[in-house]
């Protein structure tokens, strides 16, 4: 089974530049997590969301990969059945003229 989360948005502390570090600024996350589901199993989107927010705005990462890594290690602690996660932080007012930002993915599933 796989979940997804599209274009969640919330603004929090996240960067180097001394602009981003004084004033939160728009965040968008992107998550596509696959785990083995069963009748007494499911991964809920709603837990996952909360989970990722709150995670960056508590931290005020200097890094979005920073943000990525711990993302990965708090999402398979609190969902252990996890397969695969892949993760996307954009910030899309940073810059005028695009969006910028980082991914990663992970697979914990042993072949």
């Amino acid at each position: 089974m796989t979940i997804l989360i599209k274009n969640l948005s919330f603004f929090a502390i996240l960067g180097i530049l001394e602009k981003e570090r004084k004033k939160a600024q728009k965040i968008i996350v992107n998550a596509k997590i696959t785990y083995h589901h069963t009748d007494d199993y499911f991964i809920n989107y709603a837990e996952v969301s909360k989970l990722i927010q709150s995670t960056i705005v508590q931290n005020e990462f200097e890094l979005i990969e920073e943000a990525l890594e711990a993302l990965l290690v708090k999402i398979k602690d609190k969902f252990p059945k996890t397969d695969k996660i892949k993760l996307e932080i954009l910030k899309p007012n940073i810059l005028q003229n695009c969006e910028v930002g980082a991914k990663i993915k992970k697979n914990f599933k042993k072949n």
